[in-house]
């Protein structure tokens, strides 16, 4: 396979994981989504948005690859963006699977010695969370990904991965929808135990934390900020993410 050397990314970490590989130079093209590493993106060119790529003038940069997932990028986009040029979608809903995909990018980059050290970190990361957790029952989480309504995750995502590599299980994991709408009363009668606000999609910030904390509406349960891209971006940001989940997850 012959190495790639024009390539536009829809998904912001994949981006940086591109960029962590040594693969900065090869991108012309990422959304206005992607700002990690923000030093190697200045003079990237920016397309729109992981919903709303402009597709035109993606084709106009002329690149011979496409990065894209189908949980951030749209259906129909994929498939145009897939009928002009290659592109590789990567839609990872475990550790496991993408660690897998990290090596599979790092292939159509020709940086496989690149990722040896990543992969080697995540593997630790892995090991050392299933020895912290072992033989502790499990913290039942309320994961908040957005707050009007207040959705959190199911089984079926990749963060519920890392909350249960990390000892912990969402209040939502048995909802039919991957990031089902739960009313903090409905996760108090789930004897919800701790409240993570992440960074994002919604932006939790102190005075929100504050606010929901002094409510009341999660109950006694501990309301805590989190990063959230340390526990749904998938790629090289695993090698040192995943302590950092596993850590906010054992606090008190």
């Amino acid at each position: 396979m012959s190495a790639k050397r024009r390539v536009v990314s829809l998904v912001p970490s994949t981006t940086e994981s591109v960029c962590a590989l040594g693969g900065a130079d090869l991108l012309v093209g990422c959304t206005r989504f992607c700002t990690e590493p923000a030093d190697q993106l200045r003079g990237v060119e920016r397309i729109g948005g992981t919903k709303n790529p402009d597709l035109s003038a993606i084709l106009r940069l002329e690149p011979d690859l496409v990065l894209a997932n189908a949980e951030e990028n749209r259906a129909e986009d994929i498939e145009r963006m897939a009928a002009c040029v290659q592109t590789v979608v990567q839609t990872p809903r475990s550790v496991v699977e993408a660690a897998n995909d990290l090596r599979l990018l790092a292939v159509e980059l020709d940086r496989l010695e690149e990722v040896e050290p990543f992969l080697l970190r995540i593997e630790a990361r892995i090991a050392a969370a299933e020895v912290a957790t072992l033989n502790r029952p499990r913290r039942r989480v309320y994961y908040a990904v957005w707050r009007k309504p207040w959705m959190t995750v199911s089984a079926d995502t990749f963060v519920h991965d890392v909350l249960a590599l990390c000892g912990a299980q969402s209040v939502g994991a048995d909802e039919p929808d991957r990031y089902p709408a739960v009313e903090p009363g409905d996760a108090v009668a789930r004897g919800v135990e701790l409240v993570l606000l992440a960074s994002e999609p919604w932006e939790f910030d102190p005075q929100q934390r504050d606010e929901v904390a002094a409510s009341g509406v999660f109950g006694d349960a501990p309301v805590v900020l989190c990063d959230g891209r340390d526990f749904c971006w998938h790629g090289t940001r695993m090698a040192d993410g995943l302590g950092r989940a596993l850590d906010v997850l054992r606090a008190d």
